[in-house]
């Protein structure tokens, strides 16, 4: 058993007694040096955390399997922190977590925020174009800082994608007896760095003009950096409602083009996951722009054609083909890939593409839908319907 302990910035002297205990009865603690530091010397063997962390944690807990561990964490353990880890790890029989307040909750406080109407967003170690994602008018963001940078990073990000006048509240070294407050807007964020422990607490007001982007299935085309191999909208709505993005669920994008649908699935929810599938490097690297810009920088970018680079351990829930349908193979390897309970979507527009979903539709069954869509626009001094490209679908529960 692991005892993981939240410790906040008042150190020791917030423990409650159990915590105290189980503290003081280790062989071994494990966590920060500034953590390490909070508490008082019980003859314990103090290491701290090694980095990256992540690759030598397995190491570095069966060097100490046999003796007693107490690691340290932040707040509450199990917020973004190693808690969730150790958990997923080792099973929750092994672990006893024991939280302390987290920075989360007394940020709250001090603000007066609900836990209803707060979004929290961890920039620990992770990029901050994350909180894009979240941006609209009104919104309640906390930003849990990766350090002293991560304020000022935020605020230019806020004040390029048009958020400028949004309300910034840095909150340091919460309940510790230097804690301190600092309010500004993301236009006049001041030059410098704040206290490494810090919370960021933003109030979004967008400027005049500034475009809202919802979470559903359907972004304007302009959204993305393209060349003109993107998924329109209307079709990439009509795909994702077939994709049926669900939480923690993985989609493969498969000719990504401006990597348009595994860019919604992600925005979609948190911890949805994409990987995007594209031989083009020029458009993989537009894919990798724009998902920094829509919020979801945690998309995985492939450069390599399918099926060729689809040889990976993961199995993905669903799948998308929005380029190389006509490829030989290429249709039935995405079958065979699928979880039971998968969905496939494939657009083809082409007479060869329109055959091959035709044939896979022979095969596996599913749904066949032909989608043409027009548009409005000038004739001369009238209006008339301009038709896009007819698109033939092809969609499959496994």
């Amino acid at each position: 058993m692991i005892d993981v302990v939240g410790i906040g910035a008042d150190g020791w002297d917030g423990l409650s007694a159990p915590a105290r205990m189980a503290v003081s009865e280790a062989e071994v603690l494990l966590g920060s040096e500034r953590q390490l530091a909070l508490i008082p010397d019980s003859g314990a063997k103090r290491v701290p955390w090694p980095s990256p962390l992540l690759p030598q944690l397995d190491t570095l807990l069966t060097e100490h399997a046999e003796r007693r561990v107490c690691v340290l964490a932040s707040g509450d353990p199990l917020l973004s922190g190693i808690g969730t880890t150790l958990i997923r790890r080792l099973g929750a029989s092994r672990v006893r977590v024991m939280p302390a307040v987290s920075s989360v909750t007394l940020a709250r406080a001090r603000l007066g925020w609900s836990f209803e109407e707060t979004e929290v967003i961890s920039a620990v170690g992770r990029n901050v174009h994350r909180v894009a994602r979240a941006l609209a008018p009104g919104a309640r963001l906390l930003v849990l800082s990766s350090d002293g940078t991560t304020p000022g990073r935020v605020a230019a990000l806020l004040t390029a994608r048009g958020y400028g006048a949004s309300t910034l509240t840095v909150l340091a070294n919460l309940g510790a007896d230097d804690e301190s407050r600092t309010d500004g807007t993301a236009r006049a964020w001041p030059d410098g760095d704040s206290s490494p422990l810090n919370v960021l607490a933003i109030e979004c007001h967008g400027d005049p003009g500034t475009p809202m982007l919802p979470l559903v299935a359907g972004l304007p085309d302009d959204a993305f950096e393209h060349d003109g191999q993107l998924t329109k909208r209307d079709l990439r709505a009509s795909a994702l409602a077939r994709l049926a993005p669900m939480p923690g669920q993985l989609l493969w994008d498969i000719g990504a083009g401006a990597g348009s649908v595994a860019i919604e699935w992600l925005r979609t929810h948190p911890s949805t996951r994409a990987v995007a599938f594209e031989r083009d490097p020029d458009r993989a690297a537009r894919i990798t722009r724009n998902a920094e810009r829509l919020g979801v920088p945690e998309l995985g970018v492939v450069v390599g054609a399918a099926p060729d680079v689809l040889d990976r351990d993961e199995t993905p829930d669903a799948i998308f083909v929005g380029g190389g349908v006509s490829v030989p193979g290429l249709l039935a390897s995405c079958v065979q890939r699928l979880a039971p309970g998968g969905r496939l979507v494939a657009h083809g527009v082409t007479l060869e593409s329109e055959a091959a979903l035709a044939a896979a539709y022979q095969e596996h069954g599913g749904e066949l839908t032909r989608i043409a869509v027009e548009h409005a626009s000038g004739l001369g001094s009238f209006t008339g319907w301009q038709p896009a490209r007819t698109v033939t679908q092809w969609s499959l529960v496994r």
